[in-house]
């Protein structure tokens, strides 16, 4: 029989601290029983000789010195079936959707463990998403982890369904599945998702889980790793290959300031806790492929930048951890362009791996390095004419102003449902670079112009 303590000497916030009466181990779960029969569920974040700190998902209300602590001696397991596809769950694993409960095939700690660097395989296979911006110029690749850095109103959850309904590896008949959570939305935002992923039969590859916003600050810290934990279930277990979609990273590291505040931890830069980086990277780490295994994890995680600071900690430590970043843009966003990526900033480091003859197209890289440095350029000359007027310009700075123009309204341009497959978004470019004479095209080899430039295509 299981002992139960009614040691408890102080509440604060979301924590409760009790004398320590046998050893307890590091992110053990509890079980504690209220004096009116109701019972609610804690796990021990701290613990020395005398003092065990216990953090209450269902938050503190209610509770005082009268309740009685049940310490299991078990980590947080999340029940883990092939059936949990189609399904929306809470940030802690409970139906949202009027089903059953989740009959496990296995129970799995979800903390899981992080990857062997040497057991890694080099990611290199293709994954189109349908948008031009990142198949075309900051392309994903299987196991890689890219984030996208977003700001507050700007249409991150809208690229993220588009993500989610339509990644898939061309020409792969390999099960492919979606994991989306959502941290910290609103009841508006959360019944936004669930009819998208409904209405669009985008659910029934997929996994969600979905914190809300009035729900506890501790639940979370908890809602990535639970989905993490599906993704790495289906992955290695089922031999699927898996996109992982976090929204909003942000969300979850103002939860962590919380806890760290509550705890009374000396904080780090902003406020938030000195552990951040550490903590982040356990999150982000556990996308990749494994030598030997079929399956594999991919993450796109959102995060939206505080004030649109770039520097800000969060974006900051997450661009250390990830393979690059795909940056949202205001600007962009004012001039009415969906989906508004700004490809300048943004980042695939994994890019030149998944691309070229037999994964994508063998003129992918150069058209994608053409277009992006007559697109830079044409974004200076923006600038100049501010000042000196257009009427200035030689004819060629004009040409290429033109072109920035043109690169915004064709080809980062698209429809909320356009699903442009990798060789329609490499035949948008050859459209907007035939606009500019030939000889500026410096970075396309001639035998790329000769077969893919639609002057010479015709003849």
């Amino acid at each position: 029989m299981t002992k139960e303590y009614k040691t408890i000497i102080e509440i604060s916030g979301p924590l409760i601290f009790l004398e320590k009466t046998e050893p307890v181990g590091y992110g053990e779960l509890v079980h504690i029983n209220l004096p009116d029969g109701t019972s609610k569920r804690g796990q021990v974040l701290d613990t020395s000789a005398d003092i065990v700190a216990v953090q209450v998902f269902e938050g503190t209300g209610g509770l005082n010195e009268e309740a009685g602590v049940v310490f299991t001696g078990e980590t947080i397991k999340l029940p883990v079936s092939k059936d949990m596809l189609g399904r929306i769950l809470s940030g802690s694993g409970e139906p949202l959707d009027g089903g059953p409960r989740i009959v496990p095939e296995q129970r799995v700690d979800v903390n899981g463990a992080s990857m062997n660097p040497y057991s890694r395989k080099p990611p290199e296979d293709f994954i189109q998403t349908g948008i031009s911006t990142i198949d075309g110029t900051n392309t994903l690749v299987r196991g890689q982890k890219l984030p996208i850095f977003s700001g507050s109103g700007l249409p991150h959850n809208e690229i993220a369904l588009q993500i989610a309904r339509q990644s898939k590896v061309p020409g792969s008949t390999e099960d492919f599945a979606v994991v989306f959570a959502a941290m910290g939305i609103t009841n508006e935002e959360a019944q936004y998702f669930m009819e998208d992923f409904e209405k669009t039969g985008a659910l029934e590859r997929a996994v969600v889980f979905l914190n809300l916003a009035d729900d506890p600050a501790v639940e979370r810290i908890i809602t990535p790793r639970m989905a993490l934990t599906a993704a790495e279930y289906l992955a290695y277990e089922h031999n699927m290959h898996v996109l992982v979609i976090l929204t909003d990273i942000t969300n979850y590291c103002e939860a962590l300031r919380q806890m760290g505040a509550a705890r009374e931890e000396v904080p780090g830069r902003r406020g938030y806790p000195g552990y951040m980086y550490t903590d982040l990277a356990s999150l982000y780490e556990r996308a990749g492929v494994i030598k030997g295994r079929k399956g594999s994890v991919t993450q796109f995680s959102i995060l939206t930048m505080p004030g649109d600071d770039i520097t800000h900690p969060i974006p900051d430590l997450s661009g250390y951890i990830t393979e690059g970043q795909i940056v949202v843009s205001r600007e962009l966003h004012r001039k009415g362009v969906y989906p508004p990526i700004n490809v300048l900033p943004s980042l695939s480091r994994l890019m030149n791996s998944g691309i070229g003859d037999g994964k994508t197209r063998d003129d992918h890289k150069a058209v994608s390095d053409q277009m992006y440095a007559a697109y830079a350029e044409g974004r200076d000359l923006r600038g100049l004419v501010a000042i000196v007027g257009k009427e200035a310009l030689s004819e060629r700075d004009q040409r290429i102003l033109e072109f920035a123009d043109l690169f915004e309204d064709r080809f980062v341009r698209q429809g909320r449902d356009e699903d442009r497959s990798i060789e329609g978004t490499l035949d948008v470019a050859w459209e907007i670079l035939s606009e500019l004479p030939e000889s500026l095209l410096t970075r396309v080899d001639n035998k790329y112009i000769e077969k893919y430039h639609p002057a010479h295509k015709s003849n």
